[in-house]
Formats: structure tokens, C-alpha cells, sequence
């Protein structure tokens, strides 16, 4: 499970984050408009939310990014 507490800190405000257990394994990266919400840092080592989901459209793409990452490192704290 991600950690809070470990967000990278590209992430922009708001529920959706990446902690710092991200590995550039580039499986979240596969799921369809994956690159609407997050992307890579400036040395490709991990990803991050560069936009919150809005809507139930972009918010089912953020739960697949989730559910598809191999080490748990992207979370929700559902503010």
C-alpha cells in the first residue's frame, strides 16, 4: 500500500499521489489515458500525478493505475 508520508513531491495536490517505492517499471504507463493524469520525472526513475482525476472517467483510470502497480506505490487518501 502506498505511503502518505512518502509522496514524491511532484505530485500536485490532492488525493492521487505517488509514493517513493515507484520503480520505472512502466506498467502504469500501458493503462489507456494514463498520460492525461501522470508522468514521468525529469530523470525517468518514477512517476507521478501531474493532475487529479476529475470526473468518473478519470477516476476509473487512476483506480487502474493503482491496481496495475507491481510495487503498491500509487495511493488515494481520498480527501
Amino acid at each position: 500500500m502506498a505511503d502518505y508520508c512518502s509522496k514524491v513531491p511532484e505530485n500536485v495536490p490532492g488525493p492521487w499521489y505517488v509514493d517513493a517505492t515507484c520503480t520505472p517499471c512502466r506498467t502504469c504507463l500501458d493503462v489507456d489515458g494514463a498520460d492525461s493524469l501522470i508522468k514521468w520525472n525529469d530523470d525517468e526513475t518514477y512517476v507521478y500525478f501531474h493532475e487529479q482525476p476529475i470526473g468518473d472517467a478519470q477516476v476509473a483510470i487512476a483506480e487502474e493505475i493503482m491496481a496495475v502497480c507491481p510495487t503498491a506505490a500509487v495511493g488515494s487518501d481520498g480527501e
